[in-house]
């Protein structure tokens, strides 16, 4: 990364910890708090469009539901091996999507920010683009797109193939500064590297099982995240991308108790081996943190969050995925 700041602190779907994610509220926002990047998740619609949303799956994000005129969308798919019902991007226009409205995901930890449901369209990538360019952070500070593409081979599947979209979509606007590529599907990540598209590719890893695109051809065979975080998959993940990014809780030591004691050395090791180390999600809630840091038994409150955050930051991470941006770069700073 061209900038000297370490670590990045990029705004998971912009600041979710404080907008309905994926809005243009919660992404000028996260720039305005002080964040380095965004994080847009990407997803397809029938005609081809590139949009803003967690996973093309929306029951949850959006006020489809009430929208009678969409009632018989409503389907079951499993995607990637996952099954589910609902209402998927890939099953409508751009235009049918534009006539929604953006929900909080969290509503039961969040409840402040579901004062902003319905509010917000959803966007297109080419709509983040512009917020990027257009917000008045860009003149002081370089600012980045960390750009997730999900589910890209069920996509390849139904004919819609993310890699030739998102080429189409930051060509002109990319450059090797301002974006970072990411996704659970290493195959994709090279197909728009091979489209030209520059900027630095991260490979995401769950902290069980194999990745999607990995199984789509190897069935139970496929390599595994375990295998691809030892230090000999480390070492040809160095000659295959620039980094990876994984789930905080496998930077995390913990005690029997489930209390947080220290971090372990995936972090050196990765460095050791030539790549960038990324980890989310750093979140401020005692939901999302470990018991030692909770400050009540209320899942909403804000628990010791800056403990957690200096404790990864210190791990020598190069960057970290935060709903609440601020706080991390408070927790940087």
């Amino acid at each position: 990364m061209s900038t000297t700041i370490r670590p990045l602190v990029i705004g998971h779907r912009g600041a979710s910890g404080y907008r309905p994610e994926h809005t243009r509220a919660a992404y000028e926002l996260a720039f305005t708090l002080g964040a380095d990047a965004v994080e847009p998740d990407i997803v397809a619609t029938r005609d081809g469009v590139l949009v803003l949303r967690h996973e093309n799956e929306i029951s949850g994000t959006t006020n489809v539901a009430e929208h009678p005129e969409f009632a018989d969308r409503r389907t079951s798919k499993t995607i990637d091996g996952t099954a589910m019902t609902g209402w998927f991007t890939e099953d409508f226009t751009w235009e049918e999507l534009s006539t929604l409205r953006a929900r909080e995901r969290l509503p039961e930890v969040r409840q402040a920010s579901t004062a902003h449901n319905d509010a917000s369209p959803i966007l297109r990538l080419a709509d983040l683009l512009e917020i990027v360019d257009q917000h008045p952070e860009a003149e002081r500070r370089p600012l980045k797109i960390v750009a997730e593409i999900k589910h890209a081979s069920y996509f390849a599947s139904i004919g819609l193939p993310l890699d030739e979209l998102f080429a189409r979509d930051v060509s002109g606007w990319a450059t090797a500064d301002n974006l970072i590529i990411e996704s659970f599907e290493q195959s994709v990540l090279h197909s728009i590297r091979d489209r030209g598209v520059p900027g630095q590719l991260v490979f995401l890893l769950e902290s069980s099982g194999a990745p999607s695109d990995l199984i789509a051809r190897f069935g139970s065979k496929a390599r595994s995240y375990a295998d691809h975080l030892s230090d000999d998959g480390l070492a040809q993940l160095a000659r295959e991308v620039d980094g990876i990014s994984v789930d905080k809780k496998m930077l995390m030591v913990k005690d029997l108790a489930g209390n947080l004691t220290g971090t372990n050395d995936l972090v050196e090791r990765a460095h050791a081996a030539g790549l960038l180390v990324f980890c989310w999600t750093l979140r401020a809630e005692n939901r999302f943190l470990s018991k030692n840091l909770r400050s009540s038994k209320q899942p909403e409150q804000h628990g010791d969050w800056r403990a957690e955050f200096r404790m990864l930051l210190d791990s020598g991470l190069d960057g970290v995925f935060a709903d609440q941006p601020d706080l991390a770069v408070t927790a940087r700073g």
